[in-house]
């Protein structure tokens, strides 16, 4: 990913300075972990705080801070999470924004052209298809929602493989342990045997945009910097490189 740590780099001067060095604990989405990675070099040798990551799907990061866990931001992979952890009174009121929104691909390593994913499942399914849980990851819903409006979530019920997270997913694909598989498009970029006619994006109008949002769980000059370079033009610039879009994008 040395091409994404660059682009993060380019953001140096977004921050200034700041007398303390401190520590920003940060639970994040699975599927975000990687870009979380390449924007925590801009904004470490921008503000002289440091990132300290936990990557685990949207469902036990909102478990592990409803009992306590002592992050300071959570950068989820759905809105529901968030605005249930500011209801409960568990984040700081108003600090939620989406930070990115996410893409689902269908990927067959090995395809020579995949030009129509649904036809391409429908007519030449998988022996095992690996998606992300439903119940645990917003992606696992966006792909529930694609199969289903395809006609095909019943009948492919016996070749599904489902991972605790979007990552998890990817790695059953990405190991042969699954033929195909419904991942992140962000995932597939920073893959190097992931060739591009091995995947297709799915059509956004196909599930419910994956709308990615942070929340600021504990007020902090380290932890509001975050935010803030999140926010900059920086990261968002690395963000979309990543493979996500933002909002207002069409």
């Amino acid at each position: 990913m040395s091409w994404i740590v660059r682009l993060a780099l380019c953001g140096i001067c977004a921050l200034p300075w700041t007398a303390a060095a401190d520590t920003v604990r940060v639970a994040v989405a699975a599927n975000f972990a990687p870009t979380l990675q390449a924007l925590a070099a801009g904004f470490e040798a921008a503000s002289g705080h440091r990132l300290l990551i936990a990557s685990a799907s949207t469902g036990k990061h909102y478990a592990q801070i409803r009992n306590g866990a002592a992050f300071d931001v959570f950068l989820a992979a759905d809105v529901e999470r968030p605005r249930r952890l500011e209801r409960e009174g568990l984040g700081v009121p108003g600090s939620r924004f989406d930070y990115a929104i996410g893409r689902l691909a269908l990927w067959v390593p090995g395809a020579a052209r995949i030009d129509d994913p649904q036809a391409l499942l429908a007519s030449v399914p998988p022996r095992r298809l690996a998606i992300a849980s439903p119940r645990l990851a917003p992606y696992g819903v966006a792909a529930r929602e694609v199969l289903d409006g395809w006609g095909l979530w019943s009948r492919l019920q016996p070749r599904l493989v489902r991972g605790e997270n979007i990552a998890q997913a990817f790695q059953f694909v990405a190991t042969g342990n699954a033929a195909a598989g419904l991942v992140a498009l962000s995932q597939l970029l920073t893959f190097t045997d992931a060739t591009p006619d091995s995947y297709r994006v799915i059509d956004g109008a196909a599930h419910a945009p994956i709308r990615q949002q942070a929340l600021l769980l504990r007020r902090g000059a380290a932890a509001e910097a975050f935010v803030a370079y999140l926010r900059g033009d920086a990261a968002t610039a690395l963000i979309r490189a990543a493979g996500y879009a933002l909002p207002g994008d069409r």
